[in-house]
């Protein structure tokens, strides 16, 4: 007698096709997984590169020596950009910098045209208030009187009466305006250092008011005759590096961050020592 087996043909052709089908699932979801993967890496290369390709706008001053200005050579230099440079540098960030003058600095930002300004610009409590976002100080200065070379006045009790010169919106003009009717002088309004010296030079006011170093610097450099007043400086503030809108404290993140780390190595003497000996 023969013996048939258990399972028919078409039984074993069923278990075939289940056995296919599940492989080919199996194989789907892997593709899938693996497409899945591939897109999530894709996606974070290119906001990785996004963030690394990023070049922040940077608006500072047009001339405020030892700084920022332009020199022999043509070159726009000084100590904000030497700075500017190094943190970048070292934080690995892009920028570019417009050169547009003290107001229009603030302008830019404030309108989102520009994304920071660096241009000896004092931290104080008023700014912080009115919307300026500071980094650390990286710099400390006064501000002081000057008067032309060989002038009769001596202190601000000799400015009754007469006119004195500063650069609008600057601390030195905060300074000059809480001393104006105490010893009844009136302010004339600037929009630079230089064209202001050559109004004190040239007679048109009385004196000018300015951050200590500036006036310093350009009467060395330049030879021009002015002469800063012994014992009207007040005392000192220090600079910072601004933003005016909060979406990029990353900018001021990085700047801090750099800032102490070219302390830190020495780079930041170097650039002090570069300008102001």
């Amino acid at each position: 007698m023969g013996l048939t087996a258990c399972g028919s043909a078409a039984d074993t052709t069923t278990e075939t096709t289940e056995t296919t089908e599940t492989a080919e699932e199996t194989t789907e979801a892997a593709d899938d997984a693996a497409a899945a993967e591939e897109t999530a890496e894709t996606t974070e290369e290119s906001t990785d590169t996004a963030s690394s390709d990023k070049v922040w706008v940077v608006a500072t001053d047009t001339a405020f020596k030892p700084f920022e200005y332009t020199d022999d050579k043509g070159d726009f230099v000084g100590i904000d950009m030497d700075i500017l440079d190094a943190v970048a540098k070292d934080q690995g960030f892009q920028y570019e910098v417009q050169v547009l003058g003290w107001d229009a600095s603030i302008a830019a930002c404030q309108a989102g045209q520009a994304d920071g300004m660096i241009a000896g610009a004092s931290i104080t409590d008023e700014r912080k208030e009115s919307g300026w976002i500071f980094s650390d100080g990286y710099y400390d200065a006064n501000q002081s009187m000057a008067v032309a070379a060989g002038s009769d006045i001596k202190g601000f009790e000799d400015l009754n009466g007469k006119s004195v010169a500063v650069k609008t919106a600057s601390m030195s003009a905060t300074y000059a305006e809480s001393l104006a009717d105490k010893y009844g002088f009136t302010v004339t309004y600037f929009e630079d250092s230089p064209t202001m010296y050559q109004a004190v030079v040239g007679g048109q006011v009385a004196a000018c008011f300015d951050d200590t170093p500036i006036m310093a610097s350009n009467i060395k450099d330049t030879g021009i005759g002015m002469e800063i007043v012994d014992g009207t400086g007040n005392d000192p503030a220090a600079y910072g590096f601004a933003i005016f809108n909060k979406d990029n404290q990353e900018l001021i993140d990085m700047f801090n961050a750099g800032l102490a780390n070219i302390k830190a190595d020495g780079t930041y003497d170097e650039i002090i020592a570069k300008y102001l000996g």
